[in-house]
């Protein structure tokens, strides 16, 4: 189960809408105008007919049926023009609210994606990729539905529903008080409503949210199912986090099954109570029939209104737990540019780190280690020695549970974003080719790079060759309905997406690992070339890789065994050297991964297969 990023509370989802209001408070303003203006314009027909009936009325006891009807005709103008001044209000107040809500929307998008890439790696990896995916589609699409359609239609309906019941107290407060007396089943069933609906809209979400994660994880690490033998487990938890799901929507279908029901029930009450009560007052003359018909006529309309009102309050709290989920993600930790010191130099100090996963055994069980500014470093060792983890403490992706990893005497993993990645970069061999052109692509890490520095990168890295063969070259879209670059060129372009960010420590988990030896090997050494200066630090998996390095360090069982040069630790006779000599046998494996002992289970988060 991962850990899930924070929900905003209530009061912090209604600030932020109202930050979001301010930030287009004329448009805003606007919409509330044009939706009083057409609630007042649908006020004139029901108060009008009742006029027709009163004057009706008068004519037929005084003169017959035909007198007043010069009157009737002019007040049947007056409706239809007040009926159509109301249609195109309503349209104007439609255009301009789906106006201002997608410009909402966008602010929406764009704050959202700032704070996604604002996040600490770590927070991201510990809540999974599936709850920040899901925050990111379908809760931020829901938010955008509201304030498109439902917010629009709510404000219509809302100013609609005050002023019918206004117009029915300036007819007669009694049946104002009538009519208002019997919405009280509406009220009670909205309350009822209310005090449930946001949990179980919250539930539903991070129900949807574990869904998406367990998916992912499991499409991501098919190949480590097949090989382990965990396709039950995975099968296990995907129906867990399936059935959870279906719980929570059942739940949420139930409120919906009680609120609905009792709401369309209350809509005849206030309507037959006033015509009761209306029709009695005036058999004792003491309020017209044009005053009771136009006041049924107002409460008969409000069905309307509040058939849309109710439906809106119901989008509202799924829209509303989305937004908080949405806006959560300004509660999540994140480093503070302002309280994090800028490194002295680029000297990386490791000093007694410990760590593990969750409450798993110890990966790193005591780990010194000083990486000299501009020193190429190769960290080589068995499977499950814990390389991978330390180079994540390295990149400031995780804290080590005790002791200290620092760069210039600053904590890596307390430097802010922005700072970290022009410090140090990660590339592993999970790359991500963006949608977009080979330009897009390479710009990401530079975005005031010129042609010719992408084409530089692009040669570093071997990539220019078959970059050159594409359609448009640099233009060239790439993805599904482009040209679609395979794993070892999305690892090329990630790498000179490196060179173009030159950052001052570079660490690579075998990030050459989808390339064949001999252009691994020119890779590493024109990265080398290119990255003269800077420190690298590689995980090294091929031997050719410790040959070129300055220093070589033996990771076995979460301790570093062995620091020294190439030639110093041959010399020395220790485990390098027999991993070197088998390494030159007779029969000289691809890879050095090949020499050693067998793989054990992969040591990984706690957020990736492991439930």
């Amino acid at each position: 189960m991962s850990a899930q990023l924070p929900v905003a509370e209530p009061a912090e989802v209604r600030r932020a809408a109202l930050r979001l209001v301010r930030a287009d408070g004329r448009a805003f303003a606007g919409v509330l105008a044009l939706n009083v203006l057409a609630a007042a314009a649908g006020l004139v027909g029901p108060w009008l007919l009742g006029r027709i009936v009163d004057s009706v009325d008068v004519a037929t006891v005084r003169a017959g049926g035909g007198a007043g009807a010069g009157a009737v005709d002019r007040l049947a103008l007056v409706i239809l023009v007040c009926a159509l001044a109301q249609l195109l209000l309503t349209r104007a107040a439609r255009r301009t609210g789906h106006r201002f809500g997608e410009r909402t929307l966008a602010r929406v998008r764009e704050e959202f994606v700032e704070r996604a890439l604002a996040l600490p790696a770590s927070v991201v990896e510990r809540a999974g990729t599936g709850d920040l995916t899901a925050r990111g589609t379908a809760d931020v699409a829901l938010v955008g539905t509201t304030l498109r359609d439902a917010g629009p239609a709510l404000l219509i309906s809302s100013a609609q529903v005050l002023f019918m019941l206004g117009a029915v107290f300036v007819i007669s407060p009694v049946l104002g008080g009538c009519g208002v007396l019997g919405l009280g089943g509406i009220w009670f069933a909205t309350r009822w409503y209310l005090r449930r609906a946001r949990a179980a809209y919250l539930a539903e979400g991070a129900a949807t949210s574990e869904v998406a994660e367990v998916l992912a994880a499991t499409a991501e690490g098919a190949r480590t199912v097949e090989v382990f033998g965990l396709r039950r487990r995975r099968v296990a938890a995907s129906r867990d986090a399936l059935e959870t799901s279906r719980r929570t929507r059942l739940h949420t279908l139930h409120l919906r099954t009680v609120f609905f029901p009792v709401v369309e029930v209350s809509y005849v009450v206030p309507v037959a109570g006033v015509l009761l009560l209306g029709g009695v007052l005036h058999a004792h003359g003491a309020m017209s029939l044009g005053a009771v018909v136009a006041a049924a006529l107002y409460l008969r309309q409000l069905g309307e209104p509040l058939d849309q009102i109710l439906v809106q309050v119901e989008q509202l709290q799924s829209s509303g737990a989305s937004f908080a989920r949405v806006e959560g993600l300004g509660r999540a930790p994140r480093a503070d540019p302002a309280g994090s010191p800028a490194p002295v130099d680029d000297r990386i100090d490791v000093t007694g780190v410990r760590y593990s996963y969750g409450r798993g055994a110890e990966v790193l069980r005591g780990v010194d280690l000083t990486v000299r500014p501009g020193e190429r470093l190769a960290v080589v060792g068995p499977s499950g020695a814990g390389k991978t983890t330390l180079s994540r403490l390295l990149a400031g992706i995780d804290a080590p549970s005790s002791g200290s990893v620092t760069v210039g005497r600053v904590p890596v993993a307390g430097l802010d974003p922005e700072r970290l990645r022009r410090q140090v970069v990660l590339v592993t061999q999970e790359h991500h080719v963006f949608l977009g052109t080979v330009r897009d692509n390479l710009l990401i890490a530079a975005p005031a790079a010129e042609d010719a520095e992408l084409w530089a990168a692009l040669t570093a890295v071997g990539a220019d060759e078959w970059t050159r063969e594409l359609p448009e070259g640099l233009d060239t879209a790439l993805g599904p309905e482009g040209h679609v670059a395979d794993g070892s060129r999305a690892q090329q372009l990630a790498l000179a997406r490196v060179v173009l960010a030159d950052p001052h420590t570079l660490i690579l988990d075998e990030a050459t690992a989808l390339l064949d030896p001999a252009t691994a090997r020119h890779t590493e050494r024109a990265l080398a070339a290119v990255l003269e200066g800077r420190t690298v630090i590689a995980i090294a998996h091929r031997l050719h890789t410790a040959h070129d390095a300055d220093r070589v360090a033996v990771m076995e069982d979460g301790l570093l065994t062995e620091l020294g040069t190439h030639d110093d630790l041959v010399a020395a006779g220790g485990a390098y050297a027999a991993l070197w000599r088998s390494w030159h046998g007779e029969r000289r494996p691809r890879d050095a991964s090949a020499a050693l002992p067998a793989r054990r289970t992969p040591t990984v988060p706690p957020t990736s297969l492991v439930e």
